[in-house]
């Protein structure tokens, strides 16, 4: 779990290629829980520190939160941008739930080879024809 929430973060910004599916939902898992914990042992002790630590926590990770879930989208076949329709209230998010919760497309796409597999075909070459 925890390898694949660093190699999120080895990614940091990058926003291009591919994810798993297990990538993204444990950088999501590890993400909530660590974020949760802050909060609420800032709550708890009532140390407004530990709630300010919640909150740089949060900021840190927007930047790969946000470069893992387009790299999630790209290997389920979709642009980075249909991240956006998560501004649309409540069926955004269903459906980007849906989108990130989708296999892989097979093969290698637009995007790169297809992480599950590492394996290539000639869709690649299809794309320059």
């Amino acid at each position: 779990m925890i390898e694949y929430f660093k190699l999120a973060l080895s990614k940091y910004a990058q926003f291009t290629g591919r994810s798993r599916r297990s990538e993204y939902w444990y950088f999501f898992l590890v993400n909530l829980v660590v974020g949760w914990a802050l909060q609420g042992l800032g709550i708890a002790t009532d140390i407004g520190l530990l709630a300010g630590l919640a909150g740089l926590w949060s900021l840190a990770m927007l930047i790969p939160g946000i470069a893992v879930g387009v790299r999630r989208l790209h290997d389920t076949g979709r642009s980075g941008w249909w991240l956006l329709i998560a501004l649309v209230p409540l069926i955004g998010a269903i459906l980007l739930i849906v989108w990130f919760a989708t296999d892989s497309a097979p093969g290698s796409n637009e995007y790169g080879p297809n992480p599950k597999t590492g394996a290539t075909d000639d869709v690649a070459a299809h794309l320059v024809d």
